[in-house]
């Protein structure tokens, strides 16, 4: 599952992704993990970080009633027709999981009703943030993804922002610095390759990435993730666009709903995903990039398997140790240096 779908119950309950309540006490949340080894996210020797920058990084992190509006706008194909906007949503804990000063992580718990009326846990998007990157991951195409360099001059004073499939595997990263005026802080990428995300990808359109501009900016009620995506694909041996789409995804401070399930969720699991984290970072910093093949339900072919793993760790199921060591051996099993040609 990619970044920002919200899933159908049932295929939640189908793939196992589900944290059944049982009445424990409620096992707490550590709010910075261990440092995992973050080679994936390099920075070049700088000063320290603008405390106005990580403020607004840290502000993020809540809990929020979410909204995720979908609009293909522009068509740029005679052949080709705009799909109708697709609104979904539901509640999410962000939680700060790792905060060094200079890299900031960032993680999406999104929490929906389950058919039988209990709530349903799933480990959402990552966010990395990185300051005066020496380095950036990014999407290069289908499956392949490249530790791309930032020159110095592009560096200085901006922020990284990679983002983390459901399972951890990569999704896609950009550079951009942050801006504090006109009564808004807000931060912009540049324009980056990204693979299509669940809602387009199932569908299994004419186009086959997006080239997109991510904003993040503070709202008096949370804050808004802002893109302006070109799908792109294949024809006529090259690249064209189809269709403009713009995204707004909404966060707004809420907490009217089953917070201590998220909690809970990641008290017992946290533990295994700072390992699949560093795991993920090691197999990039190995080739300088990862192949992995993409799946459309799950973002990555990791996805079904890393995942179970965590949910069979909170239902009791498992060690977290074990389910350690079975997630390297898919991430070891599923991973590749990049492939230099094609796109």
């Amino acid at each position: 599952m990619t970044t920002h779908d919200i899933p159908k119950t049932s295929d939640i309950l189908k793939t196992g992704r589900r944290t059944f309540l049982t009445g424990a006490a409620l096992l707490g949340v550590t709010a910075h993990l261990p440092l995992a080894a973050r080679a994936a996210e390099t920075t070049a020797p700088s000063t320290a970080a603008p405390e106005q920058d990580r403020k607004a990084i840290l502000a993020m992190a809540g809990t929020y009633k979410v909204t995720f509006d979908f609009r293909e706008t522009t068509s740029f194909l005679a052949d080709y027709k705009p799909i109708a906007p697709k609104v979904s949503g539901g509640e999410e804990v962000v939680r700060v999981v790792e905060d060094t000063g200079s890299v900031i992580r960032l993680q999406h718990i999104l929490v929906v009703d389950g058919e039988d009326g209990l709530p349903v846990v799933v480990k959402h998007w990552r966010q990395d943030w990185g300051y005066q990157p020496a380095s950036v991951l990014t999407y290069q195409g289908t499956g392949r993804w490249s530790l791309t360099p930032v020159d110095a001059a592009a560096a200085r004073g901006a922020w990284s922002q990679t983002v983390w499939q459901t399972d951890d595997s990569p999704r896609y990263g950009g550079v951009g610095r942050w801006r504090h005026d006109a009564g808004v802080s807000r931060w912009t990428s540049d324009e980056t390759w990204r693979p299509l995300a669940r809602r387009d990808a199932t569908r299994h359109p004419p186009y086959d990435r997006y080239s997109g501009t991510n904003r993040h900016a503070l709202t008096p009620a949370g804050w808004v993730h802002e893109q302006d995506n070109a799908k792109m694909g294949p024809r006529d041996g090259g690249l064209v666009t189809f269709v403009h789409e713009t995204v707004i995804n909404t966060y707004n401070r809420f907490s009217d709903f089953p917070v201590a399930a998220a909690e809970e969720y990641w008290a017992r699991t946290s533990t295994y995903w700072a390992a699949v984290r560093a795991a993920w970072d090691q197999a990039i910093a190995r080739h300088q990039g990862v192949s992995v093949t993409e799946e459309a339900n799950n973002g990555s072919v990791t996805g079904k398997a890393l995942m179970g793993l965590a949910d069979t760790i909170a239902k009791g199921g498992k060690s977290t140790p074990d389910a350690v060591a079975e997630a390297r051996r898919v991430i070891a099993d599923a991973t590749q240096a990049p492939a230099k040609s094609g796109a």
